[in-house]
């Protein structure tokens, strides 16, 4: 047990740490092209272990739609947008920003599924995340720091995550098809739509500075985000979904702590915006599972 606690941390810490990949990457190469090495380096490892456990068949293509599906929801675009909203952003406020994941997927949840009633602790908890977003944002103040539409991508990426969960719940779950092979098949048709969409152009760039070119294959793919699937598959073996989705609290603190570190402006403002997204997600989540 003790072991699951440390791999909820460890994870909480590798997700914490993408955004400063994300932003050394998108340093010397664009959005687009930072996903597809993101996603490249996070399918061979699992498809490896995928391969190695006797996960994957063929019979698995006969779903090929909703892993397509899945592929555009929970990794390009949701990829996509936290990439493209980490390159406008200092890391800080795109790591404290990806804590409003939970929040739409309750949104979609409420939406699409129909099986949480809206209460007034969903609401106020919803209240206290997006017044973070608010806080993060600022648009009272004429200043360069903060990009709204780096807020928007943000946006946009935890949008289709939290859409992706409500599809998985919906059409993939009474499948019965192991999760390393659904995560996958996933990622495998995600490098080849990135493929044949991403202009390759200039991408050797990366390889320019050893330090960000070995962090963003190893750090963001390799570890930081097929190490993260395995690592979440584990925690949910052990401890189950919802002990497992602590590690979304983790994740924006360790962001924001990097972005101190990396010498970025983490005022009052930053943490108090944390706290209010924080805060929302646990009101919810309490009155959810209460």
């Amino acid at each position: 047990m003790l072991r699951a606690y440390a791999a909820l941390v460890l994870l909480g810490i590798v997700w914490g740490s993408n955004f400063m990949y994300m932003k050394w990457a998108t340093a010397l190469i664009s959005p687009t092209q930072t996903v597809f090495v993101r996603v490249f380096f996070a399918f061979l490892p699992l498809l490896i272990v995928a391969l190695y456990t006797g996960s994957m068949s063929f019979k698995q293509l006969y779903h090929l739609k909703h892993f397509i599906v899945m592929s555009i929801l929970a990794a390009i675009l949701y990829y996509y947008g936290i990439v493209a909203g980490t390159a406008l952003l200092p890391t800080s406020i795109a790591g404290l920003l990806s804590g409003i994941i939970p929040i739409f997927t309750l949104l979609a949840t409420l939406i699409f599924l129909r099986e949480e009633r809206l209460s007034k602790s969903i609401i106020a908890g919803v209240t206290l995340s997006f017044l973070g977003i608010i806080l993060s944002a600022r648009p009272w103040e004429s200043t360069e720091y903060i990009s709204l539409m780096g807020i928007f991508w943000m946006m946009v990426g935890s949008l289709s995550f939290g859409i992706s969960f409500v599809y998985a719940r919906y059409y993939l779950l009474s499948l019965n098809i192991p999760s390393i092979a659904l995560a996958t098949w996933q990622l495998g048709i995600a490098v080849l739509i990135l493929y044949i969409f991403t202009d390759f152009t200039g991408i050797t760039a990366i390889s320019s500075d050893k330090h960000v070119f070995l962090g963003v294959i190893i750090g963001l793919g390799v570890i930081g985000t097929g190490g993260a699937f395995l690592l979440y598959y584990y925690i949910i073996q052990k401890l189950g979904p919802v002990k497992a989705s602590v590690a979304t609290y983790i994740a924006p603190v360790v962001a924001v702590i990097i972005g101190s570190i990396m010498g970025e402006n983490v005022t009052i403002v930053e943490w108090l915006a944390l706290a209010l997204i924080i805060g929302g997600v646990i009101v919810i989540q309490a009155t959810t599972l209460g």
